[in-house]
């Protein structure tokens, strides 16, 4: 893959990501179920892994794109510490998907569309004020804000499946 270079080109992909689920057309997919979120984690312009939300297909509450992706980046790296990487999402974190990302040490997050009922990172509260014992990353929001934002709003228009 070639290197991307701007938050737009990764967003792009994140919003792929998110997109992925549903592509299937069929509402007994679980896929078809889980809310159209993705995220992609990079390090020194290039790609580690992307994540997309899978709470219905996995049955997990903790399945949210960016869990996912904060898993597989630990993996493929050979460790938790994330130091030095972007994770770009499609939606603000929530409250569990931020803390997880402090944790994981991730160094700068970008998120498209804002979150005002549970967006941890300045909408519904910020999670990344305050004294912390870990370092807090950098945040970037609203990028291609619109596009995400629309995603979600098609998503909902329709109906979740059953």
């Amino acid at each position: 893959m070639d290197i991307l270079k701007t938050d737009q080109e990764w967003m792009l992909l994140a919003l792929k990501a998110a997109g992925e689920n549903q592509k299937t057309g069929n509402n007994s997919d679980k896929t078809a179920k889980d809310i159209p979120v993705g995220a992609v984690i990079v390090e020194n312009g290039q790609l580690i892994c992307t994540g997309q939300n899978r709470k219905e297909l996995l049955n997990d509450a903790t399945a949210h794109a960016e869990i996912v992706a904060l898993r597989q980046a630990a993996t493929i790296k050979g460790t938790w510490r994330l130091t030095g990487t972007v994770l770009y999402t499609t939606l603000e974190p929530c409250p569990m998907c931020a803390e997880a990302i402090i944790q994981s040490r991730v160094s700068k997050v970008v998120f498209g569309a804002y979150d005002p009922l549970s967006g941890a990172l300045g909408s519904a509260f910020n999670l990344y004020t305050g004294k912390r014992i870990y370092p807090i990353p950098d945040v970037l929001g609203g990028i291609l804000e619109v596009e995400c934002s629309d995603l979600l709003k098609q998503f909902f228009a329709k109906g979740r499946p059953n």
